[in-house]
């Protein structure tokens, strides 16, 4: 038992002198006012000094908003089954023979007609069908004429056509999520990629792909879901892990707004904290800020209350204290269980050899 409690001791000075090691950290104590100092006579944008942030570029999974302002079909649109047309004729078929005499009246042909499933419209019992679908307002006034003409018998019909329902094929106003491969759906007319693109670019991305579908179209875009930029903040455990918490950015964050999200900082957590924003693509150089959480909170001074970025780590250092026991009760918890399970052995040796003398003492006086 002595070696194990001399053991004891020994851990216990090692992880006091590693307790005082600041390696892994990015702000030693002996510099850290230097760097608040420096940090003061910086341009990096901070509470009540934001910056203005780039132009806004969309990426999944952002929500945009999309409205058409101009929403008619375009003139060379084909008609099919369903169009509501607007239909007008002269010089028609008279409603009765008198003797020789033609009547005044004639069957009129100006009536509100429907584009049938098989395609025609249906003019009447005296006039028939016409097959119209699949052609434009031009091509099915054509088309009525010579049925006129040819199968009615009509000598000279002149025909108007029209439709008073010239809305697109659907409305595409509404909420829009960018979808994983950088697209937005536009119903039936399909989907336009908008990825990585500025919300001008994207209305004239949208605009340019309609112009087959709609007669001059117009749409506004905007961004209802900013949800593909994010704040990341980093707790330490104290040796039992690290909790990584998401924010979405919406590009007025500072720090302190950002660990108000979290409640703050835990039961565990030092007043040792800073930023860590992230290296361009490529290279391995990072820039840290520290962070004076006292001067920022009790002092109300905004020097180190850094304005985040997209991207942007704030790591919160374990309280020293709290990381020194726990990492202690990590290490002698097998020495403890080692212990707990020698003093059990030893308590059952023990209790086995009573019972082995008290057996052997009773059997000695039946001689």
């Amino acid at each position: 038992m002595g070696a194990s409690i001399t053991f004891r001791v020994m851990v216990v000075v090692l992880l006091a002198q590693l307790a005082g090691c600041s390696c892994i950290r990015p702000h030693s104590r002996e510099n850290a006012y230097a760097q608040l100092e420096a940090a003061a006579a910086s341009s990096i944008p901070r509470e009540l000094a934001k910056a203005t942030l780039p132009e806004y570029r969309v990426e999944p999974p952002d929500i945009l908003l999309v409205d058409a302002v101009n929403n008619i079909r375009p003139t060379n649109d084909e008609l099919r089954a369903g169009d509501q047309i607007l239909i007008r004729a002269s010089n028609t078929l008279p409603i009765d023979l008198e003797g020789d005499q033609l009547t005044n009246e004639f069957r009129v042909i100006n009536t509100l007609y429907s584009v049938q499933s098989d395609g025609t419209v249906d003019l009447g019992p005296e006039y028939g069908t016409v097959h119209i679908e699949g052609v434009t307002l031009e091509a099915a006034k054509a088309l009525i004429i010579t049925h006129l003409r040819d199968k009615v018998g009509l000598a000279q019909p002149s025909v108007a056509i029209s439709m008073p329902d010239v809305a697109g094929k659907q409305l595409i106003a509404g909420e829009h999520l960018v979808r994983p491969d950088g697209t937005i759906a536009l119903g039936v007319y399909g989907a336009v990629y908008v990825s990585g693109h500025t919300l001008p670019e994207i209305k004239d991305i949208i605009e340019t792909y309609l112009k087959d579908e709609m007669h001059n179209p117009e749409v506004s875009v905007d961004v209802l879901g900013y949800n593909s930029k994010q704040i990341y903040i980093v707790s330490d455990g104290g040796g039992f892990g690290e909790t990584v918490t998401r924010l979405p950015f919406t590009g007025n964050e500072t720090v302190l707004d950002a660990i108000s999200e979290v409640q703050g900082l835990s039961e565990v957590s030092s007043k040792t904290i800073w930023v860590a924003r992230p290296a361009p693509s490529g290279t391995n150089v990072a820039q840290t800020m520290l962070v004076d959480w006292e001067a920022i909170t009790r002092g109300g001074i905004t020097t180190t209350n850094y304005q985040l970025f997209p991207g942007d780590r704030i790591f919160i250092e374990a309280d020293h204290q709290i990381a020194f026991d726990n990492a202690f009760s990590k290490l002698i918890a097998p020495l403890e269980n080692f212990d707990g399970f020698a003093l059990l052995n030893l308590g059952l040796w023990r209790a086995a050899r009573n019972v082995n003398q008290i057996q052997g003492g009773g059997g000695g006086g039946g001689f």
